[in-house]
């Protein structure tokens, strides 16, 4: 589905913990990093998308989630001719986005990268909110910057609670997926430590070929 002007619908995901880090995942077999983010389909709103894909990506259900604020207008970025199918070049330009910010109200053990048969990320962490933008393909870099930046107004206020000082205790965290990669073996994975992975970084991210999908 695309508009006139050959873009195709899509929106992107910026999931936030209680520390307003944001959810960032790893591409299946890359080194890359990248928020979750997919194509309208004909007939859905980009609300209904946006869940669609979060389920799809991150295993997520509306329950899951609240959301907190939405771009106000499409966001849009041109894909070079090199990444596209040869049957959709002439026709396909780029794609424009509705992103949107949502909070986790569940746990980090209720991700389940393995929510369908092809799954796009295969680890995940929780990353500052600001991303490197060196870590994101060049073309995408500026929607990122943009969505980031609008976005960045609504983020919650972080309450930091000195009970534990007045106590002379401190507070125990066990925050899933801090300090190295996650990688999810699907539903029913514990919530205990993060499986520490390899000296991962964040790479440039290699994107399958840009497709328009079905007109």
């Amino acid at each position: 589905m695309l508009d006139r002007e050959g873009f195709r619908p899509n929106v992107g995901i910026i999931l936030l913990n209680h520390r307003n880090e944001v959810f960032w995942g790893k591409r299946i077999r890359t080194h890359s990093w990248q928020f979750p983010q997919g194509g309208i389909k004909h007939g859905e709103t980009p609300e209904q998308a946006m869940f669609r894909e979060l389920h799809e990506e991150v295993g997520l259900i509306p329950d899951h989630v609240r959301i907190i604020a939405r771009t106000r207008d499409w966001l849009r970025y041109e894909v070079p001719e090199h990444f596209i199918r040869r049957d959709a070049r002439g026709h396909y330009k780029g794609q424009k986005q509705i992103w949107f910010l949502l909070q986790l109200m569940g746990r980090d053990c209720d991700m389940n990268l393995r929510a369908t048969d092809h799954p796009e990320f295969d680890a995940w962490r929780w990353n500052e909110y600001w991303v490197p933008l060196e870590s994101v393909i060049e073309f995408k870099r500026g929607v990122y910057e943009m969505a980031l930046t609008e976005l960045a107004r609504y983020l919650p206020r972080i309450n930091h609670h000195n009970r534990y000082l007045r106590s002379g205790m401190r507070p125990q965290h066990r925050e899933l997926g801090r300090g190295g990669p996650r990688h999810n073996g699907g539903p029913g994975d514990d919530c205990g430590e993060p499986v520490q992975a390899g000296a991962e970084t964040a790479g440039n991210e290699v994107p399958d070929k840009e497709t328009p999908g079905p007109l």
